[in-house]
């Protein structure tokens, strides 16, 4: 089963616009089946095949006339000697558009080596697990403690893989693996207690000091950790926001996990049921949200902020979207009874900053499209 992915049309649109386009994103989120499905009549190579990299690596000028465009190139940042080439080749047909997608999985790398070489002629997309949109009637079908155990990754519907087993899976995969490639992590069993202890504080401040103590290893080695797991996509950090609303603001960004599934296996959640009745639900509810919004923006490719408040007397906005000059409070509550208590603060919001536009409360419950000046949405239907 193939799901239709929101960012073909923008797929389609800048291979019209630039002679190289570059996805990046997860493992596993996509991007392989995303350009296949898009360019049908593209060539395709993959870089994690030792004998093909080796030939891009050392013969790159060779390896770009066996592999003639137009060509998908799978895990391009395994081999970065190959950007030069591939800059000369496309400025040596510079009219023509859509010669090369490259896709790969770690965006630090990736962004760094395309930097140097292939400024201004390539586009880059980021491509993260499946949207609720995306899911469509599938999602329809679940319950939010349903959606949340399962989590967004394709294969698990594609394939119908078990969610445990997935996931055990794929951090064996991205601990062995990735990890190594990017840093010496002397003790992966330590590393992994660092991810376990990050799912538990989804939706809360990053406090380097506390996670070094726990893990027992300096911060300096947290905060590089941390950099490892957003450079390849599995956490996201939200940015705290600095305007007028208020004074002492509070300066540190917040912890989602991209794949709340990710989150639930790493805390021991073996049922949607579990998860139903587990002291965290309230925070993963908000990881759903907030990260649905951030793909949907990143599937349009669409330039916004995202932030969230918090002063140290404890108001707080979970996510503010900035686009346009504007700025939308958003609210996330797990509960499906609607309350007018619950939009306190984002009614505060919009009463207080003049920039704030549609103040908008997400649940799990009915859809009220105004209701005392704040909009209140189903998370299933929330379209930011």
């Amino acid at each position: 089963m193939y799901i239709e992915r929101e960012m073909s049309e923008t797929l389609r649109m800048v291979m019209n616009e630039y002679p190289i386009v570059t996805i990046s994103g997860p493992r596993q989120s996509g991007k392989t089946t995303l350009a296949k499905k898009c360019l049908p009549e593209y060539g395709y190579v993959n870089l994690e095949d030792a004998d093909s990299a080796e030939f891009a690596r050392s013969d790159p000028k060779g390896f770009l006339r066996q592999y003639p465009v137009p060509l998908i190139i799978d895990e391009a940042q395994r081999v970065p000697e190959l950007m030069s080439s591939l800059q000369v080749a496309v400025d040596g047909r510079r009219d023509k558009m859509g010669q090369y997608v490259l896709t790969g999985s770690h965006q630090s790398l990736l962004r760094e080596k395309v930097s140097q070489s292939l400024v201004g002629r390539t586009a880059i997309l980021d491509l993260l697990p499946l949207s609720l949109a995306e899911l469509g009637a599938i999602a329809d079908g679940m319950s939010a403690d349903e959606i949340m155990f399962k989590g967004f990754m394709p294969e698990i519907y594609r394939q119908g893989v078990a969610p445990a087993r997935y996931y055990r899976n794929y951090l064996r995969t991205y601990v062995e693996r990735d990890v190594r490639m990017m840093v010496n992590i002397r003790n992966l069993a330590m590393f992994e207690k660092f991810l376990r202890l990050l799912a538990g504080r989804v939706g809360q401040l990053v406090n380097l000091s506390q996670l070094s103590v726990e893990v027992g290893v300096s911060s300096t080695t947290i905060n590089e950790w941390l950099s490892i797991l957003e450079a390849s996509y599995i956490v996201y950090r939200l940015k705290p926001y600095f305007g007028n609303f208020a004074k002492r603001l509070v300066k540190t960004a917040k912890l989602y996990f991209t794949d709340v599934g990710l989150a639930t296996h790493l805390l021991g959640i073996s049922t949607a049921e579990q998860l139903g009745r587990d002291p965290l639900r309230g925070s993963l509810f908000e990881n759903l949200v907030v990260m649905d919004a951030v793909k949907r923006f990143m599937n349009r490719d669409e330039e916004v902020q995202f932030y969230f408040v918090r002063t140290q007397t404890g108001f707080e906005i979970d996510l503010l979207i900035e686009s346009g000059g504007k700025l939308r409070p958003v609210e996330i509550k797990a509960a499906a009874t609607c309350r007018d208590a619950l939009a306190a603060n984002v009614r505060r919001f919009a009463k207080e900053e003049s920039a704030a536009s549609v103040p908008t409360l997400v649940y799990d419950g009915e859809d009220y499209p105004e209701r005392q000046g704040v909009k209140w949405v189903n998370f299933r239907r929330f379209m930011p």
